[in-house]
């Protein structure tokens, strides 16, 4: 019961945190819409600053030429940038790489395939080679699965205007968003991330962070605050962080939109979710203490921090909460002297209504119909919900390695040039067998809840059915499409 209140609380808390950002998100973002429009004049090519573009790449055989060539079509004048192709592959793309580098030469852009002796730090290790010969004020960034549009410099650079502007991070926009229910749940997801919290933090004046892609870096900064280290596996949000406990500030364009490929197997989106929940618990382990000691940033922007990197918990709580929920079950029957706490419990019924405004708020698909239009959010925020649930075993066990400070290696995501719903994914040289000691106690943790579900009946208690019918439902989606994504 103490885990059980305990876990709930923390999701209680974690939800209004979040209420806030939307709040701030109402407050601001459609005169931001209206400001944040420049376009960089590049007719005076001597006001024009130069621009050095970093793609790290390992093992890309699928998209490396895709990413070359859309770089390469940057509306910018061609002596103002240069491409850095950091290149750690092992395999056969390395001479793709090459030959798609000599064609985009050949035309008078400035790029170059560079390798490394090592693959030490990972991405990190190779953005900071890059830094060392890198050229001009800013650094652009993306990763391989990204496909930034013509304009991306000339709409971004100008906010540079500012001295005190560190990075310009831009949103994220989805190729492959209708391919599956899978690849439709993660925009659902991602969307809300870009536009409540990267711009809800940012309107209120507190720490965001660049999402390791899609943005520019001022150089000045990356070195000022100390370069790029390897020691957690989010390297992005651990120098976005040392760059704004330097007193730097970011800039979030939510109007400019940068499109990329969403994982499409199981696997591949479990990679993402692994290094993205550790990172982040090895970053508040990390930054904690400085952020609580650093006497330059207000109180709410420190609370607001330590929030931030404390969110991979939450999954701590999800699992924590559905585990014990069958347990209560038994609980509340068998000892009816505790009804009032189960009454007063049912009050984080509130969580869920504030995550639904949460994700209203940032809904993508907003049309006329207002009835059907309710009715495929709350579909979409059910399954989005549910498959979280899902994920909040692997995702625990991510967050306890970080806390515990297990490290473990940089695992990519892999990428399958996934545009149509014509495309395939099978055959793909980069899949890994995924299942593991995780995939299965996720297949017994669908049964789990469905003996939740089933006692609901014995017990003729409703009140945690619908809770235990999303758990079973994400569980069970989780860990079919792990076995049927499975090599």
């Amino acid at each position: 019961m103490a885990i059980y209140g305990t876990a709930l609380l923390l999701i209680l808390v974690y939800s209004i945190m979040q209420m806030s950002l939307v709040i701030n998100y109402l407050r601001k973002h459609k005169k931001l819409e209206k400001q944040n429009n420049k376009v960089l004049d590049i007719k005076n090519n001597d006001k024009v600053p130069f621009v050095t573009i970093q793609l790290p790449i390992y093992n890309e055989l699928y998209v490396v030429e895709r990413l070359i060539d859309t770089v390469a079509a940057f509306n910018y004048p061609k002596d103002k940038f240069k491409i850095q192709v950091l290149d750690d592959s092992t395999d056969e793309s390395v001479e793709i790489t090459r030959k798609k580098v000599d064609q985009i030469q050949s035309t008078g852009i400035d790029i170059k395939q560079i390798f490394r002796d090592d693959r030490i730090g990972f991405k990190a290790g190779a953005l900071e080679h890059g830094l060392k010969i890198a050229k001009g004020e800013f650094i652009a960034v993306f990763d391989a699965d990204f496909l930034p549009d013509p304009n991306f410099l000339i709409r971004t650079i100008p906010y540079f205007e500012d001295q005190r502007i560190g990075v310009v991070q831009t949103r994220w926009g989805h190729i492959n968003k209708n391919y599956s229910l899978l690849t439709r749940l993660q925009a659902f997801g991602l969307d809300a991330h870009f536009s409540i919290e990267q711009l809800g933090r940012n309107i209120g004046g507190h720490f965001i962070n660049f999402n390791g892609t899609a943005g520019v870096w001022r150089k000045e900064c990356i070195e000022d605050a100390g370069g790029w280290e390897h020691d957690t596996l989010t390297e992005d949000l651990d120098l976005s962080y040392r760059a704004q406990l330097k007193g730097w500030k970011f800039k979030f364009l939510e109007n400019v939109v940068t499109e990329a490929e969403l994982p499409v197997v199981m696997s591949a989106l479990k990679n993402q979710q692994f290094r993205w929940t550790k990172g982040g618990a090895e970053n508040f382990v990390k930054m904690r203490s400085r952020i609580v000691k650093n006497k330059n940033i207000p109180f709410k922007t420190k609370v607001h921090g330590i929030f931030h990197l404390f969110n991979s918990a939450i999954f701590l709580c999800v699992f924590a909460t559905a585990f014990f929920s069958v347990p209560v079950l038994f609980i509340k029957y068998n000892f009816p002297e505790y009804k009032v706490v189960f009454n007063i419990s049912s009050l984080f019924l509130v969580c869920t209504a504030i995550l639904m405004l949460f994700y209203w708020t940032s809904y993508q698909n907003k049309g006329k119909n207002i009835i059907q239009n309710m009715m495929n959010f709350f579909s979409q925020f059910v399954l989005f919900l549910s498959t979280s649930m899902g994920l909040s075993f692997h995702n625990s066990v991510a967050v306890m390695e970080g806390y515990l400070g297990k490290k473990s290696s940089f695992i990519r995501t892999p990428k399958f040039n996934i545009v149509s719903n014509k495309d395939k994914w099978k055959g793909n040289v980069y899949m890994v067998n995924s299942l593991n000691i995780v995939t299965f106690f996720e297949g017994l943790l669908a049964l789990y809840f469905l003996f939740g579900i089933i006692s609901a009946f014995i017990l003729n208690d409703f009140g945690l059915i619908p809770f235990h019918i999303m758990l079973f439902w994400g569980f069970g989606f989780v860990f079919w499409l792990s076995v049927r994504h499975a090599k």
